[in-house]
């Protein structure tokens, strides 16, 4: 199979080398050259031909966001973005992926060893599943890349958050939930799935897999425009009709109910499948507190968080929606809750807005 070439756009000479370390454990990822600015990238791409960026959001000369923009009107390609985990960072990070970009890694703390592994490791993931997205023709046909040689944490299960439950409950409440998760690419198919909406649906609640900080930039961003209200989530919020709830970064969301309706509760327990939101925690409690009464929907992403929850909300009973191939970024989560029969139908995503358009 051949290898996964990448040009690093970065003014830090640090950076610059961080990255390139970070990229060459792997055997799959060739690194192909370097640039300190987007007008040597521009000379580089057309001379490397190179299959995955690596960008920068500040620079010199012109900032990463410009650059993005300009290159997917020209040259459209995978990029990972590069940001800084502050709130300046966070706004242009989701900036930079609602104009393309595929996914980013947070810049590790200078003197934390922790960090800079998770980093490494985080980097070489993302690049790895960049290479099967379909910006790129050439490269979306690649088998699938072997992780094998990367240094994972301990995978957990939902059960850590919330053990199953053997027989099946009865919806509380005559009101609808709608659960939606993704990951890579989830993002831009979250925006375009609630700007599409009016505003007198059933209450969603999303996991989409971002850190703090993002959460809340992401939710602000497209609270403005969408005719829902959408708002990062925070402990004991009300799930309303024309309202969309989004997972905190760094923290599990949980749909729980009492005599006034249903509402969310946020959880600080272990990473599920290494991720924390995880969609298979949120679509565990909503077919343990909703049934029948929910519709629960996974979209683009990598890995198979979701897909096992997805199955547990079909087996109560919820209608269940898995995004289709043509219109995912990565395939990686739709295509595990197909395989384990958890999705009552595949949809892309002008279809899925259309369906969830017509819930009562």
């Amino acid at each position: 199979m051949d290898k996964i070439k990448v040009l690093i756009v970065d003014d830090s000479a640090v950076m610059r080398k961080a990255l390139a370390e970070a990229l060459s454990t792997s055997k799959n990822i060739e690194v192909v050259g370097t640039a300190l600015d987007p007008y040597i990238a521009v000379n580089k791409i057309n001379r490397l031909e190179p299959d995955i960026l690596t960008l920068d959001i500040e620079m010199p000369r012109m900032d990463g966001i410009t650059f993005l923009s300009k290159l997917m009107i020209s040259h459209p390609m995978p990029v990972i973005m590069v940001s800084a985990l502050t709130e300046e960072g966070a706004t242009k990070t989701i900036e930079a992926l609602q104009r393309g970009a595929v996914d980013f890694v947070l810049k590790p703390k200078s003197d934390d060893k922790d960090s800079w592994t998770k980093f490494s490791e985080d980097l070489v993931e993302k690049v790895l599943g960049a290479g099967k997205t379909k910006i790129k023709k050439r490269i979306q046909t690649r088998a699938e890349t072997p992780l094998s040689e990367m240094k994972v944490e301990k995978k957990y299960s939902a059960d850590v958050i919330l053990p199953a439950q053997k027989s099946r409950r009865p919806a509380v409440s005559s009101e609808t939930i709608i659960a939606i998760g993704a990951s890579t690419g989830g993002t831009e198919a979250i925006s375009e799935i609630l700007s599409n909406l009016s505003g007198d649906i059933p209450g969603i609640v999303i996991v989409q897999h971002m850190p703090e900080k993002f959460t809340e930039a992401f939710a602000n961003r497209v609270n403005t425009i969408s005719q829902l209200y959408v708002k990062e989530a925070a402990q004991g919020d009300r799930i309303n009709r024309g309202a969309a709830l989004i997972a905190p970064g760094n923290r599990h969301l949980l749909v729980k109910h009492d005599g006034q309706g249903y509402y969310v509760e946020i959880n600080d327990g272990l990473p599920v499948n290494r991720h924390r939101p995880s969609v298979d925690v949120l679509f565990r409690s909503v077919a343990q507190t909703v049934g029948n009464k929910s519709i629960g929907i996974i979209l683009t992403g990598m890995g198979a968080d979701g897909a096992a929850g997805l199955l547990e909300m079909k087996e109560a009973g919820s209608t269940t929606i898995a995004q289709d191939e043509a219109s995912s970024i990565v395939f990686g989560m739709p295509r595990e809750a197909i395989k384990l029969g958890a999705a009552d139908m595949v949809k892309n995503l002008k279809s899925i807005i259309t369906y969830i358009q017509g819930i009562k």
